[in-house]
Parts: structure tokens; sequence; C-alpha cells
């Protein structure tokens, strides 16, 4: 009997620990990861970064933004510099967490950001622009 339920016991374990390996393994939420952090996507986001990489419908332009600087707070301000231009507003998440949503400080304008990565060291985002997907990969800077 003492077997018989050491046994049981074991096999409960196992089904336990199978659903949990499972429920890691399924649930990224962005294309490029992370499966799994332990910092809030609020802290992850919040940094100021600067380009790695810059394609627009796949051809590379990273180098027209060598000084493009976008910065984000935990309080959800918004910032960008690049060259002499700069502009400012909010952030919120938005689709599931798997989106951020910039609006302007005037209100008017507004962008949507698809995240397709998003770590402490790694930020990557598309946008789409009429018919042209820019893909920004950003590192902190």
């Amino acid at each position: 009997m003492k077997i018989l339920n050491s046994f049981k016991g074991s096999i409960i374990m196992m089904f336990a620990l199978s659903l949990s390996l499972f429920a890691l393994t399924s649930c990224n939420k962005y294309e490029d990861g992370p499966g799994i952090s332990l910092r809030s996507r609020t802290e992850r986001v919040s940094n100021t970064w600067k380009v790695e990489n810059y394609k627009v419908n796949g051809s590379d332009f990273t180098s027209l933004l060598n000084d493009y600087r976008e910065t984000f707070t935990k309080s959800g301000n918004y910032s960008y510099t690049w060259n002499s231009l700069n502009g400012t507003g909010t952030w919120v998440f938005q689709n599931k967490d798997q989106e951020i949503r910039l609006t302007g400080n005037d209100n008017q304008s507004s962008r949507t950001f698809i995240i397709l990565k998003l770590e402490e060291k790694s930020f990557w985002y598309y946008y789409m622009d009429g018919n042209d997907k820019h893909e920004i990969h950003l590192i902190p800077g």
C-alpha cells in the first residue's frame, strides 16, 4: 500500500511538472520572445532606446536613423529625438499587451506599434504606414 501511494504521488508530480512546462512554452506573448520574464512588460519597455536595425519592406535603412532615440517611461510618457527633431506624447499597451499605442501631445496624432520582441536589452516592433511595413529593432542607448 505504501508503494502504491508513493507511485500515485510520483504520477501526480510528473503530471503537474508536465503541465507547468507546457504552459511556460506555449504562452509566448510576442513572436520573437521572450517566453518568460521576471520583469513586467512596463519595466522592460521603460528605457531610452537606440536603433540597431531599421527596415522598410525588408530593405535596410538603418544608417538613416543613427542618431534616433526613443524613450518610454514607467508613467506612460514617450519622447523621441532625431537630429534636430523631437516629439513627446504618451504610450499605453493595447490588444492584450501585444501592441503599444502612441499618442502625440496634440492628441490628434497617433501610431500603433506591433511588438515582436520585448526584453530588457532588446525591443523589436513594426508599424504600417500605408502599404509600407517599418520594422525597428532597438537596444538600450
